[in-house]
């Protein structure tokens, strides 16, 4: 381990699937005390805004397709940051450690002799189904269910169709470019052209939309659909049409600013 002297900590927090107001009790105070916070595309404006007038700001924002700044640039910046300051704050869509990359961050930041704390979030693999009315598990449906990215680093790096044919429910992120070949790769693999199948993109904001159809007829049915979007696989996918309660109202919680009380605000050192 390189032997740079800690002089400072960054925390890695997960500021939720969209909704301001479902970040942790201790993620938003991380974010209110942090010396310099860096964010990524999905995270909420009114999250940013809740860091203090003189907290740096840098954005770390990523769209599919396109990467405005590499993974080992953001490592690099975390570290000159956490030699700089106190206290510094890696803010992330979802949970860190759910395809967030947070782990990656961790690894750097341990070989740097940095010291770090993770945050959890609540993460869009269970927030974004919830939203949409659909338990990813039911005693009568399904025991339980996978999570998998839709996005792999190679273009060989091909699922285990096989293994995700057997999920009770899957749960598939960053998978709405390629929802068809999934379809078809589930089908392939045994799986019922007729089985339910939901895609939630934007959860738990004022622009949630939610699109049912089955293996079939899925891909055709979100050719209009943007990202961010969670895809549920699954009989537990039809439970939408009785179950959905989110309406487009906006986000539950629009009054962050509300002091929780003292002593379940405070960090630890």
């Amino acid at each position: 381990m390189r032997s740079h002297k800690r002089t400072g900590t960054v925390y890695l927090v997960g500021a939720g699937p969209g909704d301001p107001g479902l970040i942790t009790v201790k993620g938003l105070s991380a974010i209110r005390t942090a010396d310099a916070l860096v964010y990524d595309r999905l995270v909420h404006p009114s999250l940013v805004d809740e860091a203090s007038a003189g907290a740096e700001r840098f954005y770390a924002g990523k769209a599919p397709g396109s990467v405005s700044i590499e993974q080992e640039e953001i490592q690099d910046l975390l570290i000159q940051l956490a030699r700089r300051h106190e206290r510094v704050v890696r803010l992330k869509g979802g949970d860190p450690f759910v395809f967030g990359r947070g782990g990656e961050e961790a690894l750097a930041l341990r070989e740097a002799g940095i010291a770090f704390e993770v945050i959890p979030g609540i993460s869009s693999a269970i927030a974004a189904p919830a939203y949409a009315g659909i338990p990813v598990t039911h005693r009568a449906l399904a025991r339980g269910f996978t999570v998998v990215t839709g996005h792999t680093c190679r273009p060989d790096d091909l699922p285990d169709w096989a293994a995700l044919a057997r999920a009770s429910t899957l749960v598939v992120l960053m998978g709405l470019g390629k929802l068809d070949e999934i379809a078809r790769g589930l089908i392939e693999h045994g799986i019922s052209p007729k089985l339910p199948v939901a895609a939630v993109s934007c959860a738990t904001t004022a622009q949630q939309e939610t699109v049912r159809g089955t293996l079939a007829t899925i891909a055709g049915a979100c050719a209009h659909l943007e990202g961010p979007a969670t895809i549920v696989i699954g009989e537990v996918a039809r439970m939408h049409d009785d179950l959905a309660w989110f309406t487009a109202a906006g986000p539950s919680i629009d009054r962050i600013r509300t002091p929780f009380p003292e002593h379940i605000v405070a960090l630890s050192a």
